[in-house]
């Protein structure tokens, strides 16, 4: 019903037409190319009639996972659309929203997330514009204050359509998918081999961590003290950090590969036997997506409130904000200190209440939006009965009625258990030091293993990699 009422202003919203033909892997290649340069100029073009970019930023520690670039067009990032996204669904798991099982409910209720994701937009850059991240609105005048809303709306106009162009099988994967795993994947590799120098006081040093060694290596007469720097040093990217972020990696790859898998045979041709997998991680990256959104969006309202009423005892509860270095806004208490990861074992044993706090955080909504997620994205027991059942499917020692009931076993589980693995891979990489943070790893492995799923995919339907590209 609520949707009913919303569908009159779906039309505003533009939308990319589904292919009327089967997109060659070549053409998909092309487009998911195409997208991703418009995306990372976006990055390049800076907003016009900024003053300052001086003030802290709520999301410095968010940027990578949220698509992000400060003070560009891609100022918001991915972070409306997967706001959009979170709400709708929470409204969808409590029943506020009732979303039906029929192509034309499912269609509908996408629309309205993409126009929610529109009206989010726009109040976003409102709240970023008239609380002075881009200056004082009253020196920058109404005039530019426009401009600048009109800028960022747009951009996150362009950033919807190239999602929705690559979802409805122009590309590969997802707009979402794609720009956050580019995002992480510079971070890592800039870490790693910056040859930015910085001076902390102990001579020069380059950023990078693998550079880092060879040249402490090379200028230092004690080797064992240089190695033990290269390995340890807590100002810059070091190479523990790089160890932790490979054994993330190396993990989560493996246990990609954890699943249970159903035997099924087919309702009309005997002897037709195959499987259906359930895979540990049931709802892949979108956990971690969603939860990376709701804790973005309570940062940038805590301190969007400490900045204009900070003192004030319920904002200092929200969240208290100190000043890190680069404009870094840094929790110091309140909840969202709670939120956000400790650094380090040393936090963990300075301050073990956020520590646990922290932990029981990542469990459970990571958990929690896994288990909800199914229900909206097409991938409940129900529906896969429902798939199976199209493909004159069923499961072997089940009639078509009782495949709902077997399958609810399985399924609920999955995803909840996958999230609270997700949710403690996080957690482990964050306290390890890897660079990009926990999340930002898990997002990048399980979006490079999806495009690899769907390279083999292609391979296999094509016949080889030679008939994927000349097909």
């Amino acid at each position: 019903m609520f949707l009913e009422y919303i569908k009159p202003f779906c039309s505003f919203v533009p939308e990319v037409a589904k292919p009327e033909r089967k997109i060659q892997f070549r053409e998909k290649v092309m487009w998911t190319a195409v997208t991703l340069f418009i995306y990372l100029v976006c990055c390049q073009i800076p907003l016009f009639g900024i003053m300052t970019s001086d003030s802290a930023d709520p999301l410095y520690w968010m940027r990578a996972i949220m698509a992000s670039n400060r003070g560009t067009l891609m100022e918001l990032g991915i972070s409306p659309i997967v706001t959009s996204g979170m709400i709708m669904q929470l409204l969808a798991g409590i029943k506020v929203i009732e979303v039906g099982d029929s192509p034309k409910e499912r269609a509908l209720f996408n629309a309205s997330q993409k126009l929610f994701g529109m009206v989010i937009t726009i109040g976003q850059a409102l709240v970023y514009v008239m609380t002075g991240m881009y200056g004082d609105p009253s020196e920058i005048g109404a005039g530019i204050c426009l401009l600048l809303v009109v800028q960022l709306t747009l951009a996150g106009l362009v950033v919807l359509l190239l999602d929705e162009l690559l979802q409805n099988g122009y590309g590969l994967g997802s707009g979402i998918s794609l720009f956050i795993a580019t995002n992480i994947c510079e971070t890592i590799i800039w870490k790693t081999f910056s040859p930015a120098t910085v001076n902390s006081g102990r001579g020069t040093e380059f950023e990078g961590a693998a550079i880092a060694l060879f040249h402490l290596l090379a200028t230092r007469s004690d080797k064992i003290r240089a190695l033990r720097e290269a390995f340890y040093r807590g100002h810059l990217p070091n190479l523990m950090n790089l160890l932790a972020t490979v054994f993330i990696f190396s993990i989560v790859i493996y246990l990609q590969g954890f699943r249970v898998e159903l035997p099924i045979k087919s309702s009309r041709q005997r002897g037709q036997y195959a499987t259906y997998p359930i895979k540990l991680f049931y709802t892949s990256n979108m956990p971690i997506i969603l939860q990376s959104a709701l804790v973005s969006n309570i940062f940038v309202i805590s301190q969007m409130l400490a900045n204009k009423w900070g003192g004030n005892i319920f904002v200092d509860i929200f969240g208290k904000w100190g000043d890190g270095t680069n404009a870094r806004g840094i929790p110091t208490g309140g909840l969202c200190y709670y939120l956000s990861p400790p650094h380090s074992f040393a936090d963990m044993y300075n301050d073990p209440l956020h520590c646990i706090v922290y932990i029981v955080f990542m469990l459970g909504t990571c958990a929690f939006f896994s288990k909800s997620w199914i229900d909206v994205s097409g991938s409940s027991a129900k529906d896969v009965a429902k798939q199976l059942k199209d493909r004159q499917m069923v499961m072997r020692g089940h009639r078509e009625a009782s495949m709902i009931h077997e399958l609810n076993r399985y399924i609920p589980t999955a995803a909840a258990f996958g999230g609270l693995v997700v949710g403690a891979l996080s957690v482990t990489a964050d306290f390890m030091g890897a660079i990009g943070s926990g999340t930002g790893i898990l997002l990048a492995v399980t979006i490079i293993y999806q495009y690899f799923e769907t390279f083999v995919k292609e391979q296999a339907e094509a016949g080889g990699v030679m008939g994927m590209f000349l097909n």
